[in-house]
């Protein structure tokens, strides 16, 4: 179902529906849930979800798994084109698709189901080859690998806006003694709750907000030298060391990725 609202659809009698659309750079969904959950996946451009658990950076050909009912922003980095899969709650709990979200891998078996999935009527025949094109769909979505492509939101109120003012404006020279004051806690305070509530250290939450954000800029066509400067990197090596720990590769190799997967896949 191409350009097509899913809301429609929610009661399709079907348990698996893929739909496709297409939008315009800085495009902004607001906070909504699905009944049903939701695979987010970012054919061209680059796609940052928002939830209260946190923030999910898609570059090109990565998915993002949303969980039915949970509240997500969407915001669309440049023009951007995206399938989506949805999922209902049964189905998804039965095939053990995760209850939190996640950014996955996109393989080529997995884009190339949804490419057939999204040129599919909404109430595809069950019994033939539809219907083994959407399971299908479904089992190679559960065993995607996940992706380290999140910043996780702590749940203390006070801590949440903080973080997610500095996703915003990401930079290495925001120090954890700059938060606790802001956060009207002593540094050990703050430090020992931030750890709790979101699994890592201050400064390894602050590394990977900045890389996310450095990941959309450097898809804009930005360059790495100005990227790492204005994250506050010391020098564009320190970034791209930093980078390749993190993501796996150098942001040169990760881009020219992408962009060959993507000319392939067209």
């Amino acid at each position: 179902m191409r350009n097509t609202r899913i809301d429609p659809y929610e009661d399709t009698p079907r348990d698996v529906l893929a739909t496709a659309n297409d939008y315009p750079t800085h495009d902004l969904l607001p906070p909504h849930a699905h009944r049903r959950g939701q695979l987010l996946h970012a054919v061209t451009g680059v796609v940052t979800v928002h939830t209260a658990a946190g923030s999910w950076v898609m570059p090109p050909q990565r998915a993002l798994w949303i969980p039915p009912g949970v509240v997500h922003e969407v915001q669309m980095r440049g023009p951007v084109s995206i399938f989506s899969v949805y999922v209902h709650h049964a189905a998804a709990d039965a095939a053990g698709l995760p209850a939190t979200c996640r950014v996955i891998e996109v393989s080529p078996l997995l884009h190339a189901l949804l490419l057939e999935a999204v040129d599919l009527p909404a109430e595809y025949a069950l019994d033939g080859r539809d219907g083994r094109v959407m399971a299908l769909l479904l089992d190679e979505i559960r065993n995607m690998p996940e992706l380290a492509l999140s910043t996780p939101l702590p749940h203390e109120r006070r801590l949440a806006s903080l973080c997610r003012a500095l996703i915003d404006a990401p930079s290495l020279e925001i120090g954890i003694d700059q938060m606790a004051t802001r956060a009207g806690m002593s540094r050990r305070s703050f430090t020992r709750l931030f750890r709790a509530q979101t699994g890592m250290s201050f400064a390894a939450w602050r590394q990977q907000a900045c890389l996310l954000a450095a990941l959309t800029r450097l898809d804009s066509g930005e360059s790495i030298t100005q990227v790492a400067m204005d994250l506050g990197y010391a020098s564009a090596s320190a970034f791209t060391a930093a980078f390749h720990r993190v993501l796996g590769a150098a942001p040169s190799r990760y881009l020219a990725s992408h962009e060959r997967i993507a000319r392939t896949r067209a």
